[in-house]
């Protein structure tokens, strides 16, 4: 039997978890790439997801720390929307995903990983893209490294 490793899940899982805010830390960090931020709007901004469901799986999440969509202004739901409608597209061009699963997961029991800070998940997806993998062993196969998705997508946040 091959074994598959899939060493970067285990961070997410047994590493430390951060004190503040991801959504709030990341973008003041100043090295987009290296925080996988793809683009920077006036109140939101689309960020990679480090541990992804599927390659290029996108989040869109506001500079402002909110937990519920009522907690926002029109102009920060309005910015998120419009940046989830180019995500679909930057990914639509770049990837060419066969249909995508886009939406909030609010609060623990809707499976939200950052229940304070509310972001929109992007995730494009492929015929047969889900298979044994994590059923049996907790793992996903992601074909394409963060970096060179990262390269591949920030020609359309330009």
């Amino acid at each position: 039997m091959e074994q598959l490793w899939a060493p970067w899940r285990g961070k997410l899982i047994e590493g430390p978890k951060p004190d503040g805010c991801i959504f709030c830390d990341l973008p003041r960090a100043g090295n987009d790439k290296k925080t996988l931020i793809l683009y920077r709007g006036a109140e939101a901004f689309v960020i990679m997801n480090a541990y992804p469901y599927a390659a290029g799986h996108l989040m869109v999440a506001p500079f402002r720390h909110a937990a519920r969509l009522a907690d926002l202004s029109r102009s920060e739901r309005a910015e998120i929307m419009d940046l989830a409608a180019r995500c679909e597209a930057a990914l639509t061009s770049a990837m060419k995903p066969e249909g995508f699963n886009a939406g909030f997961n609010l609060g623990k029991a809707a499976g939200a990983g950052v229940e304070a800070h509310l972001h929109c998940h992007i995730v494009p997806r492929w015929v047969g893209d889900t298979n044994f993998m994590p059923v049996l062993s907790d793992t996903r196969v992601i074909n394409q490294s963060l970096e060179e998705i990262y390269d591949r997508l920030k020609e359309y946040f330009k």
